[in-house]
């Protein structure tokens, strides 16, 4: 085997594996709903392996001014499972003002996420807004 088709078939390889990624329409940079306390962020939708994950990028209290988190680089959504349609489901949801964890689901409807969770019969549910 050559380098040539060596190269060759790792670009192949590598665009079968970006192909789906890509193809996602909910990856990107999400704003949330302001939480009980009024604070917001910019979660970034992300393939992680087969599955979708969203990690706070920014973090914004209730003036919609940017602020310093501990929470930044942390995982906000993980697991989800695109089904079609807009729809992810078989996830997880953490809420920070809370500092609870939530079985979740996405249905994505444009430039609009509907996120929602339950745990033990507690159920939530926001709006996130694209912003890229």
């Amino acid at each position: 085997m050559t380098i040539r088709s060596i190269l060759s078939a790792l670009v192949v390889l590598g665009l079968a594996f970006a192909a789906p990624a890509a193809a996602d329409p909910a990856l990107g940079i999400w704003r949330t709903s302001p939480d009980d306390n009024g604070n917001s962020g910019h979660v970034r939708i992300a393939p992680c392996g087969d599955r979708i994950c969203g990690t706070l990028i920014r973090a914004f209290d209730g003036a919609g001014q940017q602020v310093s988190s501990d929470n930044i680089g942390r995982a906000i959504v993980w697991d989800m499972v695109p089904r079609g349609g807009g729809q992810y489901r078989d996830g997880k949801v953490w809420a920070p003002d809370r500092n609870r964890t939530y079985n979740a689901r996405m249905q994505l409807q444009g430039d609009v996420l509907d996120v929602s969770g339950c745990v033990l019969g507690i159920c939530r549910a926001t709006r996130w807004q694209r912003q890229q």
